[in-house]
């Protein structure tokens, strides 16, 4: 392994830079194309919970024959969720770099069935994209959260492969939730999760989906975060999302205290080739400076080691408000 390697969910990436799960890494070929080009590992496209329930409940009805509707309602379920296993053996077979496989879900109900036919098809790991919006006003934040322990604890029971949990950062206490993570043994946290978010269309008068891309200037509240979350004392895995459109981005990311940094809106606008450019960024920078591992630096201004921790809380202050003497 060069000097890029690193440790994430105790998987050996090459790199710390992910492709993460999007349209580019739902097939083959884009795979095949981001190990050629760097990637330390891919996350696939995520199977949604909504996609399999979907096929579901929109299966007509047979008059009369119950039994034939289950049957083909369990047909339409596997052979949705056999496609998909046909991506993960693929990629096993033709890649070299670790394969993530994903679902976004809403839910902790019985599709964590899925996640052993997952592991069973030779995944690395799985990342969980928990898209679940409190939106009961008489349900409190720790019933809210509790959905998220419940699908961890289902599914530590039902596969050995790592897990890493892909989160929003809509929490009533973020190091909270991740130490709950770790208590019940997650071993990656992904920070953070862009929800789909609405938009209104003034000619129209009407709801629209807002712009998905993520811009570079997000980053800011990632980098607290993983800056606070990585200087806990726990072993957890945690992967930067969010805002990274450069090899500068995803250093300002391991210098917080990210193990792997995961990109998606940027290769969109450049192309997958641009992995490349990130990886030599990164390189660069640590000749300059004398680097000779992530490791090195990994952390080295996080909460914990930086010499003035005070400024990962109140930097808008100090910025806008402290007067000089």
């Amino acid at each position: 392994m060069g000097k890029l390697s690193v440790k994430y969910l105790g998987l050996d990436l090459r790199s710390p830079i992910i492709v993460s799960s999007s349209r580019l890494t739902s097939s083959l070929g884009h795979l095949k194309e981001a190990e050629e080009n760097g990637a330390g590992a891919v996350v696939l496209k995520s199977l949604f919970e909504e996609q399999i329930d979907h096929y579901i409940h929109t299966i007509p009805e047979t008059t009369g024959y119950p039994e034939a509707d289950d049957y083909i309602a369990n047909y339409m379920r596997s052979n949705t969720v056999d496609e998909y296993l046909r991506l993960i053996r693929n990629a096993k077979e033709n890649l070299s770099i670790p394969v993530i496989p994903s679902i976004n879900c809403y839910t902790s109900g019985g599709w964590t069935s899925f996640a052993k036919n997952i592991a069973a098809a030779g995944a690395d790991a799985i990342e969980i994209n928990v898209f679940f919006l409190p939106v009961d006003r008489k349900k409190s934040a720790a019933e809210s959260e509790k959905i998220y322990l419940d699908l961890i604890e289902k599914l530590k029971k039902t596969i050995k492969i790592p897990i890493a949990v892909k989160i929003g950062f809509r929490f009533s206490n973020i190091l909270n939730i991740i130490d709950q993570f770790y208590v019940r043994g997650i071993e990656g946290v992904v920070m953070f999760n862009r929800f789909y978010e609405p938009d209104i269309d003034l000619d129209s008068i009407d709801i629209i989906p807002a712009p998905i891309f993520s811009a570079e200037n997000e980053m800011r509240y990632v980098l607290r975060w993983i800056g606070m979350a990585s200087a806990q004392d726990i072993k957890i895995d945690i992967s930067a999302s969010t805002g990274v459109h450069s090899g500068g981005d995803a250093i300002k990311y391991l210098l917080a205290g990210a193990s792997s940094v995961q990109v998606c809106s940027v290769l969109y606008n450049k192309g997958i080739s641009f992995l490349k450019t990130i990886n030599a960024r990164i390189e660069d920078w640590m000749d300059a400076k004398g680097f000779r591992s992530v490791s090195d630096f990994r952390g080295k201004l996080n909460y914990r080691n930086y010499t003035k921790p005070v400024i990962y809380e109140r930097t808008q202050f100090m910025k806008y408000f402290a007067t000089e003497d």
